[in-house]
């Protein structure tokens, strides 16, 4: 029998792949498996076996969004869920999804709250401690400092709202979380809506991956997926939701060094080169199933940090000459 959920998480030497699949398997209550994608490099510290995990190595790098293509395409279940390789989750969080998408149809993308996951702190045996990203060698002594393992899914901040400005660049946009009808509606349905979205989770039907084109890989080997996919989704007709009564905390890094930097390159040109891929198809009108344009999705949440009306207008008249 088929699983109802398949988590596919790719990830390129992630140091806390392992850790992310153990604490999923700790929280599953559905029928659920877990495909992980190893993208060009084996996982240090490796994988245990379980009936639930699949392994899939690739030995040469593909990129990220080929990555998580390849663990759908070997998946059977009725939802895909994308995930990060550096994730700790709310217990039960899986059937908490699987019974938001029924709710609605299954004809929505939806996103958990998201929390700041606390990974780790250096610990040096002179008894200095640092937070996350800002360790490896000891200010105090000098000496090599090694991780303290926390996995605690912060409970402050909680994200439940993303934007993306006229660039595109991603945007928190907690000012829309913050307007009363918006707080009214999380209180009384446990869902709100999103422009946007983060993109280290998130879950559809495996149908509407694929029809939708959740993860095209034109777009670039990695980078402004949360823009991809909430414009695939909205666009397309459909709805970003997020499901106020389940959780996941994702670790953030800031500075590659210490073996904590990004997994793909994030250099200034490549970062441009995959905003202009995903303006050029969704500003542009480039989606096969393109049914509502950019400007109209801006109006839907307005106001909104970095657009106003006049760029609204400019954005307007652009999709007008090329519709």
């Amino acid at each position: 029998m088929n699983k109802q959920l398949s988590i596919v998480i790719p990830a390129r030497s992630e140091m806390f792949l392992a850790k992310t699949i153990e604490n999923a398997l700790e929280n599953i209550e559905a029928d659920t498996e877990i495909i992980a994608v190893l993208d060009g490099a084996w996982t240090d510290p490796p994988i245990q076996q379980h009936d639930r995990v699949n392994v899939i190595y690739i030995p040469e790098a593909i990129g990220q969004r080929a990555a998580t293509n390849l663990g759908v395409k070997l998946s059977k279940a009725r939802y895909i869920m994308k995930l990060d390789a550096h994730c700790s989750f709310d217990k039960g969080f899986d059937r908490k999804m699987i019974e938001f998408m029924k709710r609605f149809g299954d004809n929505i993308t939806s996103i958990p709250v998201m929390r700041n996951l606390w990974a780790f702190d250096w610990v040096c045996e002179c008894g200095e401690r640092k937070y996350q990203d800002k360790g490896g060698t000891c200010d105090k002594c000098g000496k090599q400092m090694t991780k303290d393992i926390k996995w605690i899914g912060k409970e402050r901040p909680q994200s439940t709202s993303y934007s993306f400005d006229s660039e595109p660049h991603f945007q928190y946009f907690r000012e829309y979380s913050k307007r009363p009808e918006v707080r009214k509606q999380a209180q009384e349905t446990g869902f709100t809506e999103t422009m946007s979205l983060q993109g280290s989770c998130f879950m559809a039907t495996r149908e509407n991956y694929w029809k939708w084109e959740l993860c095209d890989e034109k777009m670039g080997s990695w980078g402004n997926q949360g823009i991809e996919v909430a414009c695939a989704t909205w666009l397309t007709k459909h709805s970003v939701l997020v499901n106020y009564n389940t959780w996941y905390a994702h670790m953030f890094r800031t500075k590659a060094v210490n073996d904590f930097g990004f997994p793909y390159s994030i250099s200034g040109r490549e970062v441009q080169k995959t905003k202009q891929r995903v303006k050029d198809k969704y500003w542009n009108f480039e989606h096969p199933k393109q049914r509502k344009s950019v400007s109209w999705l801006v109006r839907r949440f307005m106001p909104i940090p970095g657009w106003d009306e006049d760029k609204i207008n400019k954005l307007k008249q652009s999709e007008e000459r090329n519709n």
